[in-house]
């Protein structure tokens, strides 16, 4: 598979990561943990060795699965994971990345893990209480200690990013970002850019929208989904986006490919340092997303679908107000 440079941090990646929350939470109950392993393992066995997790998935049990899953093959991934939310019988109560919760985080994530290091440990959300400077010095020390060998930011506005880069180099950033959430397009991205920053989009199917299979019909059990309370997935938002997806599935067909394909393929068209960590749960989803990779988009065609989003408004917040406080824009 295709490699991509995650900025100047000389951490080399395959072109599409793989997102692994969705197998144990957040977009309904989880899967068995058998046909999970089997997920993991057919997508490594296909080339992709860029994994994302975090101690909030689950929560714990996340890690967990991968740290089993990939342990036959350990040294030939990348492990991405993340600390910082307040985790309180199971559930967020809010944020905390006081150095010393760094730290045990780091410690309990490496034993689920089965691992000595971690490749990449992104601040899952910035920590108003605690500088952002302090933030980086942590983990700069966990780098010389070897715990962790690149450390990340989520969720982080370019301000923070500049102020942590000046403690120790951000090897990636990872915001939400696709062709119906473009945020990132205006302060972050260029900052990327210009302090040679990989960035790595979370939800680029739009948190399953742009697979085309969400309907306004669609029912989100608010037990095990997290978009039951996202504004963008009301039944009336849904109603409103539709534009948006048709023309994806126009432009698909154009293409002789598919909506999701088309997705991610805009991505990697937008910038080479980045990198799509799509969430997926079934061996079929992995081989239809690499695909992807074969999709080329000329200049013409990002002309064409710029030009057809911009005569498109995206109706509802990206997630609802809680998660949103704790995102920086």
């Amino acid at each position: 598979m295709e490699k991509r440079k995650l900025g100047n941090s000389g951490l080399v990646v395959s072109a599409l990561g793989m997102g692994v929350m969705n197998l144990s939470f957040g977009t309904g109950p989880a899967k068995e943990k058998k046909d999970s392993i089997d997920v993991i393992r057919h997508a490594f066995e296909q080339g992709i060795n860029f994994f994302d997790t975090a101690e909030a998935y689950g929560p714990y049990v996340n890690e967990e699965l991968l740290g089993e899953a990939i342990a036959p093959f350990r040294k030939d991934v990348i492990i991405a994971s993340k600390f910082g939310f307040k985790l309180e019988n199971g559930a967020i109560t809010g944020v905390d990345s006081r150095p010393e919760n760094i730290r045990a985080v780091v410690e309990a994530s490496l034993k689920r893990l089965k691992t000595d290091y971690i490749d990449l440990f992104y601040q899952h959300r910035v920590d108003p209480a605690i500088p952002i400077e302090e933030v980086a010095g942590t983990l700069k020390e966990l780098i010389e200690e070897g715990k962790i060998r690149h450390y990340g930011l989520s969720e982080a506005g370019a301000n923070t990013i500049r102020k942590a880069h000046t403690i120790h180099p951000v090897t990636a950033v990872q915001n939400q970002y696709s062709i119906w959430a473009r945020e990132p397009e205006q302060f972050v991205l260029p900052v990327c850019e210009e302090l040679g920053i990989g960035f790595v989009p979370w939800a680029p199917l739009g948190t399953g929208f742009l697979t085309g299979k969400i309907t306004a019909d669609t029912v989100f059990d608010e037990s095990s989904d997290l978009r039951a309370s996202f504004p963008r997935f009301t039944p009336e938002a849904i109603k409103a986006n539709k534009p948006l997806l048709e023309l994806m599935i126009d432009f698909a067909k154009q293409k002789d490919t598919t909506p999701v394909q088309i997705a991610l393929a805009w991505l990697l068209a937008q910038k080479p340092f980045i990198v799509p960590i799509p969430g997926m749960d079934k061996i079929e989803f992995i081989d239809d997303n690499i695909k992807s990779l074969k999709v080329e988009l000329t200049h013409a065609d990002l002309e064409k679908i710029d030009q057809g989003l911009s005569q498109i408004t995206i109706q509802g917040a990206r997630l609802n107000e809680g998660l949103l406080m704790l995102s920086e824009s």
